[in-house]
């Protein structure tokens, strides 16, 4: 007599489902996790504001504002001194614009972090949002 392996109602739900894979990979990501946590918590020091290679170059050519402080902490407008005051109500008239020209922002390496960061302020406050902090490339 031939043996039928067939079930006979094939319509049926399982009635037990089996967890040990899950449970395997639910391991397997635990113990990832536990090694690349503490790797990913490790600050490296670095000199900025250096740059090692080239940014690529955009495809089109696009407006750009030209914004500097240099070492005793005075902002340029292009080639033109500013006061700060004055800088707001300059960012103000490239914020009406419909399309307004990317921000590029140049520093003294040796300038306060505070310098930059008041400037970057007066930037946010005008809703630009194009900004490009310049580098030296080594």
């Amino acid at each position: 007599m031939a043996r039928n392996f067939h079930r006979k109602n094939r319509l049926s739900a399982l009635s037990e489902l089996n967890v040990t894979p899950l449970i395997d990979l639910a391991f397997s990501l635990l113990i990832i996790f536990m090694i690349s946590a503490p790797l990913l918590e490790q600050t490296i020091p670095l000199e900025l504001p250096s740059e090692s290679q080239n940014a690529p170059k955009s495809a089109e050519e696009e407006q750009y504002q030209v914004v500097s402080i240099d070492r005793s902490g005075q902002v340029f407008w292009g080639e033109e001194e500013i006061s700060i005051d004055l800088l707001d109500d300059f960012l103000q008239s490239l914020a009406l614009h419909a399309d307004p020209p990317i921000i590029h922002l140049r520093a003294d390496a040796s300038l306060p972090y505070q310098h930059v960061v008041t400037v970057l302020d007066k930037i946010k406050q005008n809703q630009l949002s194009k900004i490009s902090l310049d580098t030296q490339v080594e």
